[in-house]
């Protein structure tokens, strides 16, 4: 694929600058009705087949986690989803931006990455509502660079 045709990629699936891969299992955490539709819909077809749910009962390489500031601790949160991947696989934090009911300051996503032992690499327009925040152990900053 070119890179023209990797950008057009980016404009017409929101999924594409997350870095999904096909066949991917992305366990998705938080669904409510208000989480970006759209975002989840080019998630699935990045990956080729459905996201899971919090009752999937085996590891994950991704982890989908929609977080608004009403859902309790932050850090607990993490710290369940880093429960559900192997070490060096990454936590999609989806948060709502600035304004929107439930929204979550950035220091306090920080603070809470850190505590749970994530580092954030990448923040990313996630649709009209939602931030995404990219959190890897740091093993897998590392491996990255």
């Amino acid at each position: 694929m070119s890179a023209t045709a990797d950008h057009a990629e980016e404009r017409t699936n929101p999924a594409a600058r997350l870095g999904f891969e096909p066949g991917q299992v992305v366990q998705e955490i938080g669904y409510d009705d208000d989480v970006e539709q759209e975002l989840r819909e080019g998630i699935e077809a990045t990956i080729g087949q459905d996201l899971v749910d919090e009752d999937y009962d085996d590891v994950a390489d991704v982890v989908l986690l929609w977080f608004r500031d009403e859902d309790g601790d932050l850090t607990d949160a993490l710290v369940d989803a880093i429960g559900l991947i192997e070490d060096g696989s990454t936590v999609w934090l989806m948060t709502p931006k600035t304004g929107r009911d439930g929204y979550v300051e950035p220091s306090d996503i920080n603070e809470a990455a850190q505590t749970a032992g994530l580092s954030q690499t990448k923040s990313i327009n996630a649709g009209k509502d939602w931030t995404g925040s990219r959190l890897v152990t740091p093993k897998a900053a590392k491996a990255k660079r």
